[in-house]
This record gives structure tokens, C-alpha cells and sequence, in this order.
């Protein structure tokens, strides 16, 4: 058994913007990108999606390309940024980011999630799709950073994953949850 997440296409948003739960299209290049993405992704039998646009959007392409339905979860839409969605991480106070950086689990100096709040949504998608072998979720990297993390992973939340880069949960990893 294994899980397949895999992080949407590039948005359609300026560099450098914080944008967890702010809700963006594709950017330009999506026919190429998720044409590119859908043959390269392993086999599946189900497909589970943020419903945000940007992963729903890659879910659909996939979906019809393989000839099966998208459910979304929103369990698997991006940590809430609050009132840093947005905005350029350039612009977000030193201070609120400070206070973030000093309790990292549990501050909230935005207003949205905490870490911790984020990391137990995540864990309790994963823990009910411990079965789902062949099962395809279509997401953002900071669940795909989560995931690494609640299975044991090392250096978690310092990882870069590249627009429409996949991971695999094996079944141990799984099992670690």
C-alpha cells in the first residue's frame, strides 16, 4: 500500500507571495506542465484533491487523461496564512515572523493555522487513507511537507518541492503515523 501526493503546477501568482489558502488558477504553462505531470505519474485508482484551483484544476487533467473521478477533501488544501495571504514574505513583519520562528508549532501571528493545528489535519487525512494504494492526492507542499514530517522524516520543513514533483509514502511510512 502507498500514497502518491503530488504538489499542483506552478500558480499564477508573483514570486515571492505567501499564498497557503488563497485560491489561484494555473499559471500560463499548465497545458505543458500537467501533460508532462500525468504521464509521468504512476498508476492509479483514485484520485483525492485539494479544492483549491490549482490542485483541482491538475486533478481534472489527470482525471479525464485516465479516465477516472476527482474527490475533494479539503483536508488537503494549504496551510492557512491568515493575514499573510498575499502578501510578498518580504512585506510580513519581522516581528510576527519572530514570533512564529520562536514557537513554530504553535504560533499563530497570522491569524491562521498554527503548525500544530495544520499538522493534525494532515495526519488525520493520512491515517484514514492508510489503504489507499493506487490513490493519487493532488496537493501543496506544505501537506506534502507534513506528511514527511508525522512519519519521522528528518529536516521536514526546510524541503523544497518543485511544482508538480511527487512523493511517495510507502506503507512503512504510513505505518509510522
Amino acid at each position: 500500500m502507498c500514497l502518491t501526493l503530488v504538489r499542483h503546477t506552478a500558480p499564477d501568482v508573483a514570486p515571492g507571495t505567501c499564498y497557503g489558502r488563497l485560491d489561484l488558477p494555473p499559471g500560463p504553462d499548465f497545458p505543458d506542465e500537467a501533460d508532462r505531470l500525468t504521464r509521468s505519474l504512476p498508476p492509479a485508482t483514485r484520485i483525492l484533491s485539494s479544492p483549491l484551483t490549482r490542485c483541482l484544476r491538475l486533478a481534472d487533467h489527470i482525471a479525464q487523461a485516465r479516465g477516472l473521478r476527482v474527490e475533494t477533501d479539503p483536508r488537503l488544501a494549504e496551510m492557512d496564512f491568515g493575514t499573510w495571504e498575499g502578501v510578498a514574505w518580504d512585506d510580513v513583519p519581522l516581528a510576527e515572523l519572530d514570533a512564529w520562528a520562536a514557537d513554530f508549532d504553535h504560533a499563530r501571528p497570522h491569524g491562521g493555522e498554527s503548525v500544530a493545528m495544520f499538522k493534525t489535519r494532515v495526519a488525520d487525512l493520512l491515517t484514514g487513507l492508510r489503504e489507499g494504494q493506487g490513490c493519487l492526492l493532488i496537493t501543496h507542499a506544505g501537506v506534502m511537507r507534513a506528511a514527511l514530517n508525522l512519519t519521522g522524516q528528518d529536516a521536514t520543513w526546510q524541503r523544497r518541492f518543485a511544482f508538480g514533483e511527487a512523493l511517495t509514502l510507502s506503507a512503512e511510512d504510513l505505518g509510522r503515523l
